[in-house]
């Protein structure tokens, strides 16, 4: 999988391409990352690449010309191009696998008062992390990223992201390691049981309360099978008798 960030900072991503499981990703060659300056584009002498809005009004736009000459530069057949914007659709969980599965991932970093709206005509989508307003898309553009390469085959394995949260509509189950008692705290004992069935069976009813608990939108949103609806209608009976 190739990923390419245009952005006015490519130092930004120094760090973040430089530790840990993406490195070990772009060192095995499972991904190839680079970093576009789209000022390098630009045709204005004094190398702007924003200007006031027309109309007037605060802040600053980013010009349509470096940009679009920026994309048209990078841009292959294979190539999905996503505006990083408040304006776009929610990265969920469900977002990360369909990036995953893309060839060439194009990520469009915003900055200053946002994006000239002809930019808009070369964009394949456009995503937010959320109801709020960074002051670049960098920030985004990493944690985008970093949910995507994980998800890419070959970069961990399959296993470590199954059961992770939001894979199956719900949050994930509690986790312990060793020691088994610490500060009076102690594993649960059916972990250590070695009964498998007993320990998935825990696991699920463990994720269906915590999602309850934290968030029950997600209930809502997900058709329960038999054995999920059983142990809900389980928990909500200790609860009411505790």
């Amino acid at each position: 999988m190739k990923i390419t960030v245009c952005t006015l900072f490519p130092e930004f991503f120094d760090q973040f391409i430089s530790t840990s499981i993406i490195k070990r990703a772009i060192d095995a060659g499972k991904i190839t990352f680079s970093c576009v300056d789209f000022r390098a584009f630009t045709t204005d002498k004094h190398r702007h690449v924003d200007d006031t809005p027309c109309g007037g009004g605060a802040g600053m736009v980013l010009m349509c010309q470096p940009m679009i000459d920026c994309l048209k530069a990078v841009r292959t057949p294979n190539s999905l191009v996503v505006m990083l914007t408040p304006q776009g659709q929610t990265f969920h969980q469900s977002t990360a696998h369909h990036l995953a599965a893309v060839d060439h991932l194009i990520l469009l970093c915003g900055h200053y008062e946002g994006f000239d709206e002809r930019i808009r005509s070369y964009v394949d989508m456009e995503l937010s992390l959320g109801d709020f307003v960074l002051t670049g898309g960098e920030a985004a553009a990493m944690v985008i990223c970093d949910a995507v390469i994980r998800l890419v085959d070959g970069v961990i394995l399959s296993e470590s992201h199954e059961d992770d949260s939001f894979e199956n509509g719900l949050l994930e189950y509690p986790q312990y390691t060793r020691p088994i008692e610490y500060d009076g705290l102690r594993v649960p004992e059916i972990l250590l049981s070695g009964h498998h069935e007993n320990i998935r069976k825990w696991r699920l009813k463990e994720s269906l309360r915590k999602t309850l608990h934290q968030r029950p939108d997600l209930l809502q949103q997900r058709s329960l099978n038999r054995e999920e609806t059983e142990l809900l209608a389980e928990i909500r009976q200790e609860e009411e008798e505790n």
